[in-house]
């Protein structure tokens, strides 16, 4: 019997041209595992299983009634609006068809495990999502540490309800597209038990600087440094040389780790000997900077990227776990040379070009 394919896809088999139908998370992990990096497996729902599950619940209706209440601009009737359509998409079922393949999707990743249910991250894949133009980071919700199928669908509902959280249709509306009919995606797939994760930047963020890499890591799931509750280490390395430009290690007080249970995160404080020793060694940069040259050149293009290093790992084995284009950078100042030029050719204007050129 054929696995089933109308509404998911194991991640894979994504490419960036699958971002309308998969939503950009999704496209961008199977677009990455194509360029050979490091991506943990998984798989990936479709928005047309939010489709499905908004009309054969009868939800559309629920939602645009609310909706008609949240466009007053009243940020009571906002949340008012955000929290009816929670509460209804939480307690629907999902559709027989969409249970049936998520299920045998995540059956799937059992039977890879050795027969036990593996802990996996549920994570909002928008449409329109880690674009050029616009990015929904902090829009809608991932869960970690996730196990057994029905916790995972639990999750997809509460990834397709954070499309209508009170942030979510602000942004929306900011952008203009309030009126537009929102979609999601879903990416399902195999936690990392991560030692160290944090993010980067194939360019400096604040200077604007594409010679360098920013690091910025810390212990543990990167739920701490993601959610801005703590200061990570910083780091600066040079893209041309490899050399260490900066470092700047901080008190990392706290760390998010698997709970004992089995299924979700727990938050800890770190130990008092680890928490200002710095949490990237130089095997650890290099490997880092080699994945930022790969990415970069892949997309051809300056990426934010999402990463871990497992507690159990070869040396240098970095996992990517989503990448996105940098969207605003600030200008950087011409160089002096630049700056003599431009003034050069606005007095005398530009020579002409040799013969034969056109």
């Amino acid at each position: 019997m054929p696995a089933p394919s109308a509404h998911t896809r194991p991640l894979e088999e994504l490419r960036r041209s699958d971002e309308p139908v998969f939503g950009g998370k999704s496209a961008n992990l199977g677009e990455l595992g194509s360029a050979g990096l490091e991506v943990p497996p998984g798989f990936a729902v479709a928005a047309s299983a939010f489709r499905a599950f908004v009309e054969e619940t009868g939800l559309d209706g629920t939602i645009a009634a609310a909706m008609t209440r949240a466009s007053s601009g009243d940020v009571e009737e906002g949340a008012a609006a955000a929290k009816a359509i929670g509460e209804a998409m939480r307690f629907a079922p999902l559709p027989d068809a969409v249970r049936a393949e998520v299920a045998h999707r995540h059956d799937e990743l059992v039977r890879a495990h050795g027969g036990e249910p593996p802990p996996v991250a549920v994570r909002s894949s928008a449409i329109g999502e880690d674009s050029e133009d616009a990015t929904f980071a902090g829009q809608q919700e991932s869960f970690l540490w996730l196990r057994g199928i029905e916790q995972v669908c639990d999750a997809l509902r509460d990834c397709w309800a954070s499309l209508y959280t009170p942030r979510a249709i602000a942004y929306r509306a900011a952008r203009g597209t309030a009126g537009q009919e929102p979609a999601m995606g879903v990416t399902v797939q195999l936690m990392v038990d991560a030692e160290v994760s944090g993010v980067l930047f194939t360019c400096n963020p604040v200077s604007g600087d594409p010679s360098v890499v920013a690091i910025d890591a810390s212990w543990g799931l990167g739920t701490a440094v993601v959610g801005g509750e703590l200061t990570p280490d910083h780091y600066l390395v040079s893209k041309v040389t490899g050399e260490l430009v900066r470092r700047d290690v901080h008190s990392k007080h706290a760390e998010y780790v698997p709970d004992a249970s089995g299924a979700g995160t727990v938050r800890r404080d770190v130990p008092v000997d680890r928490r200002d020793i710095a949490c990237l060694d130089v095997v650890s940069l290099e490997a880092l900077l080699d994945v930022a040259r790969r990415v970069e050149q892949h997309y051809g293009a300056h990426q934010d990227l999402e990463w871990a290093l497992a507690r159990t790992r070869p040396a240098g084995t970095v996992h990517v776990l989503q990448a996105r284009p940098v969207t605003t950078l600030p200008e950087r100042p011409p160089t002096p040379a630049a700056s003599a030029l431009s003034l050069m050719l606005s007095t005398f204007g530009a020579p002409s070009d040799p013969p034969g050129r056109s």
